[in-house]
């Protein structure tokens, strides 16, 4: 994904990602991106991005239910997966802290 996102890959391969998120949603300095581009296949994408607008951290999830959660003075969750029918009870659980 590095060499996608900062075009250091080879022109063909570069060429051949499409990116394409279903949706993609930001609260302060992280960013979700998710996308179920075909049946049994899904992904999210977790971005912090620094004060300047670079990214500086990328997680990325693959076929996992994703939830994430801001840890205070009380736990809030503040995003979860919105997965296609097909996955909604086969996909492994995760909660991301932020």
């Amino acid at each position: 994904m590095m060499r996608i996102l900062t075009g250091a890959g080879a022109a063909a391969s570069s060429t051949s990602f499409r990116f394409l998120p279903r949706s993609v949603d930001a609260f302060g300095s992280t960013v979700i991106a998710e996308r179920s581009p075909s049946p049994g296949v899904y992904w999210v994408h977790a971005w912090t991005v620094g004060p300047d607008g670079v990214i500086t951290q990328l997680r990325e999830y693959f076929n996992t239910d994703l939830t994430v959660t801001r840890l205070a003075a009380a736990t809030k969750c503040v995003w979860q997966s919105r997965l296609p029918d097909s996955a909604t009870n086969s996909l492994p659980g995760l909660v991301l802290a932020i």
